[in-house]
């Protein structure tokens, strides 16, 4: 029974990820209920950036009262790869906007309606988005910063070893714009021993993403292996109580025995069972403001600029 699916066009999505879907709408809804979006903050939303219509829309926000260009900082949300869109990252977007950066908040194609790699290769038609339009809407292209959460930090993490290793690129067929400088990146309540979660039984969510677990032997797929000392700065957070917190001190070590600058830290108490899972998209934790104060506050350590 739990397997039924619906099928829309040619895609059959199953029923648990439709239930899901709807689920984890209406606790975000929740989540968000009569919140206003910010005053000060310039607004420029659905712009197409790729070939693949509502999948491919962004939303750029900016301080009002800033001129010069500005750091931008691309956000790539989570949702399992299967739900999220920017609709609903708009409050914790424009959050990190209010502390001095340019930021995308963009939808990409999700699975099981599309297959890896395509939120990869949506994110790199973002980074040809930006090398195309950062002049006409006041963007530093030579700063440029990531956040992800969940998924969203798998994402990240993959991105900017993209990024940062020309070999690793080559074997997605990606060629990187080279006057985008991606300078660091912040990941949150993720997962980034991609190999070992395709390997897992029962793994449903993986396999929507994945398609089969042929592609454990897939070079694209081996993302630790693949980061060398050319990967930006990072720095690693998660909470007390989400249920991916013992992938977070062992990512930080990880590129920090790599030479890569990496801080990690873990938010919330056991006693506070708000402080959980991407709390820190949540506007109404004092603990999450502190999160995204902290990640925004690295990644000024590193423009070495006052925002």
């Amino acid at each position: 029974m739990g397997k039924t699916a619906i099928v829309t066009g040619p895609v059959v999505i199953p029923k648990r990820v439709t239930d899901m879907r709807k689920a984890w709408a209406e606790s975000d809804a929740k989540r968000d209920a009569g919140l206003t979006e910010p005053e000060g903050i310039e607004k420029f939303k659905d712009i197409p950036y790729g070939p693949y219509g509502k999948w491919n829309l962004m939303d750029l926000y900016k301080p009002a009262d800033k001129e010069e260009k500005l750091p931008v900082i691309v956000s790539i949300h989570g949702g399992g790869y299967f739900y999220g869109d920017k609709e609903l990252y708009r409050f914790y977007t424009m959050h990190l906007a209010e502390y001095g950066f340019a930021v995308i908040n963009f939808n990409y194609r999700l699975s099981p309606e599309n297959k890896f790699p395509a939120p990869l290769e949506d994110t790199l038609a973002i980074f040809n988005w930006i090398s195309r339009y950062a002049d006409k809407y006041g963007l530093d292209k030579s700063q440029v910063f990531m956040v992800g959460d969940s998924a969203g930090a798998q994402l990240v993490s993959q991105f900017a070893c993209i990024c940062s290793n020309e070999d690793y690129a080559k074997e997605f067929g990606f060629k990187v714009p080279q006057d985008v400088e991606l300078k660091g990146v912040s990941l949150a309540c993720g997962m980034y021993r991609t190999r070992d979660r395709i390997r897992e039984e029962n793994n449903e969510m993986m396999m929507d993403y994945y398609g089969s677990k042929d592609l454990v032997d897939d070079p694209r797929t081996e993302v630790l292996e693949n980061i060398t000392s050319a990967y930006p700065p990072a720095y690693v957070f998660s909470a007390e109580n989400d249920f991916l917190r013992d992938e977070c001190q062992p990512m930080a070590e990880y590129l920090t025995s790599k030479g890569i600058r990496a801080e990690y830290k873990i938010y919330g108490t056991k006693e506070d069972k708000d402080i959980a899972h991407v709390f820190h998209c949540n506007m109404r934790l004092a603990e999450g403001e502190r999160a995204n104060k902290d990640q925004t506050d690295f990644f000024k350590s590193i423009t070495g600029t006052v925002l």
